[in-house]
């Protein structure tokens, strides 16, 4: 061997030593985070993923989730995931993953020489399943290919240490979790749901293979988008399938002639199930402990009811009063929380479905039927041309346009220029949205004649809440009417006036001279309230009578035997947290309520005399099932059992015979129940309670503006807008054995009480028509 050849060998081995020890250097210099970033070992034992929280109903249906944006994830199992989800991917991404320890040292091999010599585009990937998930984990996204070729080392190494604390299945189960597959689907649950509508679980093979083959590039091949494309890809997948032996020959050739299709369920908090609820939920467990500096003037009983609920209800205000071992609070938008409510989604999609069957299909085309031609529409005949431009400027002042261009300095001038420009836009129609060109102001308008509703319905045993409806349209009115929305109650009320006559010795067969009614109030002034009912004047009429007919006279006359303050502090009793003022026209319903403080109270009517608070939510698991809380049921007396028996006697004859009576002759209804109709001045608030032995519902229908509303009480009453609403809604449950509601089902019998001035039976009276409603036209 010649001096040169001593040298070369020589030279040869030095830098070859030399090579290798500056990759066990430049490695070693990773692993230690002297090079890149290398996520301290606590990270790697537990990265930090971000979870959607999931909002369950009663019967186990996903109602929503909670994500921040492009976090539309939910944590699965491994064994939540199809086998041949597992299979496409092993198949497709890393055909050695069960035999090596993160990194693939012959795909490596193959791809710097397909690639780096014989420049194939086709020559495969070297990147393993587990340095897959390192880069979704840790690698930010690279601006040029310099910077891709420095995170490989770095994604070598994280996937080596990944493979040492994560068995294979914990890393496939990561890498489904973590892969964003689009349009808001973040995470094989969400994809699933999104693209086929099912769980992972329940994906075919070629479902698992189109999501499997979105991993490559979901932009690429987005299955909305490029259809044929995608169909493609799967393709590939399966052909991978059948080559690693997971299908055969015949599945793979029959499985690639199949179209891809694909059943779109867009990720969207506004769509879905019970979306008021939702919102109510999240508002309610993310609310911060009350500051009277962020509260207006004109809030503060805003603030009083709001920092009562943050000392007593548990579930107000829970992810700020509840920490997670690391100190931090809880966050309903990534924290994975599985968040388990008392919503039926069966009684929730009944009661969706009667305010549009009543509200979309009858009371709103007669609505426009009535406005029709008349210059002062929206508005009631009765407001002047100078209370509508009022009206007007008002809700032109609270909308973001207006907002935005005030903000930005633009002038009045300007501003009404805009506003009575025409442009084009999207206008809401119950029969979806539709484009059109107006301007901002008649826009306005337009919406304003918009009939709204609210709707609750709950068990008075337990308080479980199981139906939810805040209005007719999230996206379009996402102002919640049952438990934001105040407005007046007109005769509802009257059940709670009846229950302090029958607390201070009264009976539904007390009689009084059916005549008008002279009060007079704490300062003197004589109150005369007007009323509809012609019926019997000047006769004996009896309490349960007056009840029946929703009779002001009758209210009055109890009113005068009575103190508005004893009848103030009932209320309260009732969790009534509104305004209240202990006058005499106050037995009329002049208070302003919430449909669930109203529905609440009635519950008592249902349980002898004990009311239930209103329950959302049964318990709150992690992630991983623990259960993190669990939320009990909270019940007080109002009155005695005896008067809980009476008031039932009456407010049957609500329905039977009285203002109620349309439930029996025109929807058939059979079953034993109580309720109360309400209706207030020019017609603006119509309302229905319905009192079944377990379950309670109550109803508001109007519109934005109480200076908008029919002109006819015929159509206006709560009799005609309101009762109708539950007329469909409890068909529908007692129609559905599921739910275990039937007709047959009584309240339970009084063991000391009965109903001594009962008039006539049920089967006798049920046919007639209806008692006119008592128009609560009375405040003065």
């Amino acid at each position: 061997m010649t001096t040169k050849q001593k040298r070369f060998i020589r030279f040869f081995w030095i830098s070859f030593t030399l090579f290798i020890l500056s990759i066990v250097t430049i490695f070693s210099l990773i692993a230690f985070g002297k090079i890149g970033y290398m996520p301290p070992i606590a990270e790697l034992e537990n990265p930090k993923n971000k979870f959607a929280s999931e909002v369950y109903s009663s019967d186990m249906q996903v109602l929503g989730r909670f994500y921040q944006s492009k976090e539309n994830r939910v944590f699965v199992t491994y064994k939540q995931l199809s086998k041949h989800l597992v299979e496409a991917l092993i198949a497709t991404e890393d055909a050695r993953f069960e035999n090596h320890s993160g990194v693939d040292i012959w795909a490596l091999l193959r791809s710097f020489v397909k690639r780096g010599i014989f420049m194939q585009k086709s020559a495969g990937g070297g990147s393993t399943i587990t340095q897959q998930l390192a880069k979704q984990l840790y690698s930010p996204t690279a601006e040029d290919i310099f910077e891709r070729m420095l995170q490989k080392p770095i994604e070598w190494v994280i996937a080596v240490q990944l493979e040492r604390f994560y068995t294979k299945e914990e890393i496939v189960n990561m890498y489904f979790n973590k892969f964003d597959f689009l349009n808001n689907a973040v995470g094989v649950q969400s994809a699933a749901l999104v693209y086929f509508g099912k769980s992972p679980d329940q994906l075919s093979i070629e479902e698992s293979a189109t999501l499997v083959g979105m991993c490559k590039n979901p932009a690429l091949f987005n299955p909305l988008r490029f259809n044929e494309r995608t169909r493609e890809r799967r393709n590939v997948v399966l052909d991978q399938m059948r080559k690693s032996d997971y299908i055969t020959a015949e599945q793979c050739d029959s499985l690639q002639k199949l179209p891809l299709v694909v059943h779109y369920n867009k990720a969207d908090h506004k769509e879905g199930p019970a979306p008021y609820f939702r919102e109510f939920l999240r508002k309610i467990m993310m609310a911060k402990k009350p500051e009277r500096s962020e509260y207006g003037e004109d809030q503060q009983q805003k603030y009083s009811e709001d920092s009562l609920s943050w000392e007593t209800n548990p579930l107000y205000g829970w992810c700020n009063k509840n920490k997670k071992a690391d100190g931090s609070h809880y966050n309903l938008y990534v924290d994975g929380l599985k968040i388990y409510t008392t919503v039926d989604s069966r009684m929730q999609q009944y009661a969706e479905q009667a305010i549009t069957e009543h509200i979309g299909k009858f009371l709103q085309p007669k609505f426009f039927a009535e406005k029709r031609g008349r210059d002062y529409a929206p508005f009631s005949n009765k407001i002047s041309p100078e209370e509508r431009e009022m009206i007007m400027q008002r809700a032109m002042k609270q909308t973001d346009r207006y907002r935005i261009m005030k903000k930005a300095g633009a002038s009045d001038s300007e501003i009404h220029r805009v506003f009575n420009t025409p442009v084009q836009m999207q206008v809401f129609t119950w029969n979806g949205m539709k484009d059109t060109t107006m301007t901002p102001m008649d826009s306005i308008r337009y919406h304003k004649y918009f009939i709204r509703s609210g709707f609750m319905a709950m068990d008075p045993r337990t308080g479980y809440v199981q139906a939810y409806v805040g209005g007719i349209d999230f996206k379009q009115f996402q102002y919640d009417m049952v438990t934001n929305g105040r407005r007046q109650v007109g005769s509802t009320i009257k059940p709670y006036l009846y229950t302090l006559a029958m607390e201070e010795g009264f009976t539904p067969c007390n009689q009084m001279m059916h005549v008008a009614q002279r009060l007079f109030t704490e300062d003197g002034r004589v109150w005369v309230p007007r009323n509809a009912n012609k019926k019997c004047i000047g006769q004996m009429v009896t309490l349960k009578w007056g009840l029946a007919n929703s009779d002001n006279w009758v209210s009055a006359y109890l009113m005068s035997k009575l103190s508005p303050y004893a009848f103030v502090r009932l209320l309260r009793s009732f969790g009534i947290k509104s305004k209240l003022d202990p006058v005499v026209s106050l037995c009329l319903g002049p208070c302003e309520v919430t449909v669930e403080e109203m529905v609440s109270a009635y519950t008592a009517f249902a349980n002898k005399g004990v009311r239930a608070e209103p329950i959302y939510v049964t318990r709150i698991e992690d992630s991983y099932g623990n259960v993190l809380a669990n939320f009990t049921p909270k019940m007080s007396e109002v009155f005695s059992e005896e008067t809980g028996y009476k008031m039932l006697t009456m407010m049957k004859g609500v329905i039977n015979e009285g203002t109620g009576v349309r439930l029996r002759y025109k929807y058939g209804i059979t079953a034993p129940m109580a309720g109360k109709t309400g209706t207030t001045n020019q017609n603006s608030d119509g309302w229905f309670m319905g009192v079944t032995p377990r379950l309670v519902a109550g109803m508001w229908v109007g519109c934005e503006d109480r200076a908008i509303h029919f002109d006819m009480t015929a159509d206006g009453q709560g009799a005609n807008m309101a009762l109708p609403i539950y007329a469909n809604f409890i068909k529908k449950v007692y129609a559905d054995p599921r739910l275990g509601y039937t007709q047959t089902e009584d309240f339970p019998p009084s063991p000391k009480y009965t109903d001594p001035c009962a008039e006539s039976s049920f089967i006798q009276n049920y046919q007639t028509e209806p008692a006119e409603e008592s128009i609560d036209e009375s405040f003065q």
